[in-house]
């Protein structure tokens, strides 16, 4: 028993869930509003949608890549689909049509990355400015209202008082984790993330399974998309704005390593939850509104300092040194 506490207790979701827990007993203290049914569900809501895409991107980041056009692709599959309820469409076919614009846009990322060898930052980055141009190309800036009320009720429908896209995000959160943790397919990520030439000696599909990667980020991504517009009722031009950053943040946090090999969509989970928690501490402190993006980007940068600190101490790079008592006989 001693020796699997142990074990548990150095695992990174372990700290972060500790984390967690230490923020929630201050907040209760700190405001009376904190621990209520409203702002639990409130909070849960707001980062339901990048709980959908942190899903994909832990994959994504295990494998070594990730993607910074999430949030553009988001924003453009949303569009997409509003404007195809609006010409008349069937909801169900042009949901589909919106996911299928997603796992297209990712196997193209996909296949730059994985066949033409081109950087993951540069091609994704480049997708981030390409996908919000036609954004703002096909609905004229303006944002897209007037859809039915049978597509608005997949995000506005309650469940014993919780809405949807929490149920949606926290199924898919599941299912992740248990593929990624037990499923030998889905398993080949990480030895591609540790040693992709190592796993391309050993038989593994390596570019196959880096463009299925791609796929899931950009279908996880239009998924997102689709759950949002029909939660606000309508496609907004601004949707899915820096959300690439908080994403890729939670990741991190959540254990995943910017060289791969790394993470768990538990994890992940937990430090989205953690984001989100400290933001609507942030709310309900009254701090004010424009610390909110600072914060984002130091809580980033210190995640990305400890993963890489951790990678040198476990290259034996970093030696901390130990403090030992003086002796008598020492000088000084």
């Amino acid at each position: 028993m001693k020796e699997w506490i142990a074990r548990v207790a150095r695992q990174r979701e372990f700290m972060i869930f500790v984390i967690v827990v230490v923020v929630t007993v201050v907040m209760t203290f700190a405001s009376p509003h904190f621990l209520t049914t409203g702002n639990i569900l409130a909070l849960l809501l707001g980062l339901s949608i990048e709980a959908i895409v942190v899903v994909a991107m832990t994959n994504l980041m295990v494998s070594g890549g990730f993607d910074m056009s999430v949030g553009s692709v988001l924003a453009f599959t949303s569009a997409a689909t509003a404007t195809f309820l609006r010409m008349g469409m069937p909801i169900a076919v042009a949901v589909l049509i919106g996911l299928a614009i997603g796992a297209t846009i990712g196997l193209i990322n996909g296949f730059f990355v994985a066949k033409v060898g081109l950087n993951p930052f540069v091609t994704t980055l480049s997708g981030l400015s390409i996908y919000r141009g036609l954004t703002l190309i096909i609905t004229g800036g303006q944002n897209l209202a007037g859809l039915p009320l049978a597509f608005r009720a997949i995000g506005q429908t309650r469940f014993f008082g919780v809405q949807t896209p929490i149920i949606i995000a926290l199924l898919l959160i599941l299912i992740g984790e248990i593929l990624l943790r037990n499923s030998r397919f889905f398993r080949q990520v990480y030895y591609i993330g540790g040693n992709e030439k190592a796993a391309r000696l050993s038989g593994i599909r390596v570019d196959r399974m880096k463009m299925l990667s791609y796929v899931l980020t950009g279908l996880f991504a239009a998924m997102a998309g689709v759950v949002m517009t029909s939660r606000l009722g309508a496609a907004s031009v601004t949707a899915g704005t820096g959300m690439e950053l908080r994403v890729i943040t939670a990741v991190i946090i959540g254990g995943a390593s910017l060289q791969g090999g790394e993470g768990s969509v538990l994890g992940s989970f937990l430090g989205i939850l953690l984001m989100g928690l400290i933001l609507n501490a942030m709310n309900l402190l009254g701090v004010s509104v424009y610390w909110q993006t600072f914060v984002v980007g130091a809580t980033l940068l210190t995640a990305v300092v400890i993963d890489q600190l951790g990678k040198l101490r476990n290259e034996g790079k970093l030696v901390i040194p130990r403090l030992r008592p003086r002796k008598a006989t020492d000088q000084g």
